[in-house]
């Protein structure tokens, strides 16, 4: 079985809702254990009927907006529905570089080809290469050089034409 197929079988799994899967051949097993959605335990301790807080201990907070990547990529739709989201197929660590002393696969203006790779990912000590499946333009990378990424993580934003 080679990496695409455990990648694929992974995602099937994940979308079945079974909680696990094993397979046994001559050469090789794997097993796919997944947690199901365990009710949430809220734990309530008895708070006193009054707190006395001094005057003083007061300080004013200043509300301040802060937006998360999510919403960057929200806007980064909006700006041309033409792009394409490459996501991450696996769960790993996101690399933009083949080693620590090489340049980076791609960079933000870059034009890339289909079968180009973009980054890799780590994943239990492999390191698999996402290649991209259209020729165009790097638009963005909208994740961070030795970053934790998940399953179906935006990772890059590409205009096909």
């Amino acid at each position: 079985m080679d990496i695409k197929e455990i990648q694929n079988l992974i995602k099937f799994v994940s979308k079945s809702g079974v909680e696990e899967v094993k397979i046994e051949r001559e050469d090789f097993k794997i097993t796919i254990k997944t947690k199901k959605n365990l009710p949430q335990q809220i734990v309530v301790d008895e708070l006193p009927s009054k707190i006395n807080i001094p005057p003083q201990a007061i300080v004013p907070v200043s509300q301040e907006v802060v937006q998360d990547k999510p919403l960057d990529l929200e806007s980064a739709k909006t700006e041309d529905s033409n792009h394409i989201i490459v996501k991450s197929p696996i769960i790993g660590t996101f690399y933009r570089k083949p080693s620590p002393d090489k340049p980076a696969f791609v960079e933000v203006g870059k034009n890339i080809a289909e079968g180009d790779v973009l980054c890799v990912i780590e994943a239990m000590k492999l390191f698999n290469e996402i290649e991209s499946e259209v020729s165009g333009k790097i638009v963005k990378i909208l994740v961070d050089d030795q970053s934790p990424v998940e399953f179906d993580q935006p990772l890059f934003i590409i205009d096909p034409s």
